[in-house]
């Protein structure tokens, strides 16, 4: 620990714990063992940071919410193990809504990413520079956003997607496709995140088909699920 460093004296601070010079760590906060704090990074009450984490300068994690309707409820920002969090990143805690704002294991959030209040995103997500994700948003494991990308409130992204830069995601993404244009526009599946991940060809056509099934074919949702049942059906009776 730095002695420049502030360290309130009711933090749990693991072992092997590096906090850098400048850096604050207020109380009721929970840091896991083998993560580095770098300089300049202000680490509010209510935060949860799990194992081997790398939080680089600028970042401000767990700061009340940027919502009106926050009456100082008792929330929290939940961080997985190693995940790495890039220059001047914000994380706020949750509302009443979830009293949580959660980010998984092994994530990566580069530089500038904002993640407001009840945010809850799974393991393995990068998201690039820049990127504002608003209030309850949901990301599942597995998705990439790059940079420049905003994401709306309430807005759910699937797992295993793709999400082009500089793109406004007003509507839920679906998982194993990829999204761009403006407005969002679904452009197929992620098949080469897919196969990077080790799903086999065969999985991949699976999802490819029912993919243009739900958003090619001109079919209503009712209409494209009763089609793909019925398929399934054929295939097993097969």
């Amino acid at each position: 620990m730095s002695n420049l460093s502030y360290i309130h004296p009711e933090a749990k601070i693991g072992k092997n714990v590096t906090v850098s010079a400048f850096s604050s760590v207020y109380e009721n906060v929970e840091i896991g063992d083998g993560t580095w704090i770098g300089p300049n990074v202000t680490i509010f009450s209510g935060a949860r940071i799990g194992k081997n984490c790398k939080i680089f300068p600028g970042a401000v994690i767990a700061a009340v919410p940027q919502d009106l309707k926050y009456k100082g409820e008792d929330s929290v920002v939940e961080i997985g193990d190693n995940t790495i969090i890039r220059e001047c990143v914000t994380i706020n805690r949750g509302t009443v809504d979830k009293m949580k704002t959660k980010i998984g294991d092994n994530c990566l959030l580069m530089a500038y990413v904002h993640i407001a209040h009840d945010c809850i995103l799974g393991d393995n997500i990068i998201i690039a520079n820049s990127v504002n994700l608003a209030g309850h948003v949901d990301i599942e494991d597995y998705v990439i956003i790059e940079g420049g990308t905003g994401v709306g409130q309430f807005v759910r992204i699937g797992a295993h997607a793709f999400v082009s830069g500089l793109t406004g995601v007003r509507k839920n993404v679906p998982p194993f496709t990829k999204a761009a244009r403006e407005p969002l526009q679904y452009v197929g599946v992620n098949s080469v995140g897919l196969r990077r991940r080790g799903f086999s060809n065969e999985t991949i056509l699976q999802i490819e088909d029912i993919y243009r099934t739900l958003y090619v074919k001109g079919l209503n949702v009712s209409n494209a699920l009763a089609y793909l049942r019925s398929e399934s059906g054929e295939r097993r009776s097969r």
